[in-house]
């Protein structure tokens, strides 16, 4: 499954969680349903994976944690917020850099329409 692939997957999703729970509860309430509907698809879901980080030769093992890590290809970081912020979309961006992964969805359930709180960041990837 390509990393388009599960990004189908997930905004089908997203967009089902949206239309029943409406925006504007925490984002660990959005996580945990969001995981279960993936995990229903059939995909390999991992919640708050902590991932490392290399600075100076030194690697500390903690350095963030993603939200969801979809068939370790895919990062997602959620949100619940009135509007997504440019340092959201480079925090996407810099844990895809250390993970060495492809695509990144950034979901801000807080959004009155989902569509407007979706963004896909790519490293190196083909996001057509």
């Amino acid at each position: 499954m390509t990393e388009n692939d599960i990004a189908d997957r997930v905004m089908d999703a997203a967009f089902l969680i949206h239309r029943e729970l409406g925006p504007g509860l925490w984002e660990s309430v959005y996580e945990i349903v969001l995981a279960r509907q993936l995990i229903d698809k059939g995909l390999a879901v991992e919640r708050q994976v902590p991932v490392p980080i290399r600075f100076q030769e030194i690697v500390f093992d903690e350095g963030f944690r993603a939200d969801l890590f979809v068939e370790r290809k895919v990062i997602i970081e959620l949100k619940s917020v009135e509007r997504l912020q440019p340092v959201h979309s480079k925090q996407v961006l810099t844990y895809l850099r250390l993970t060495g992964c492809r695509l990144g969805l950034l979901i801000n359930f807080g959004e009155n329409l989902l569509k407007d709180g979706f963004k896909r960041v790519a490293n190196g990837l083909d996001v057509c």
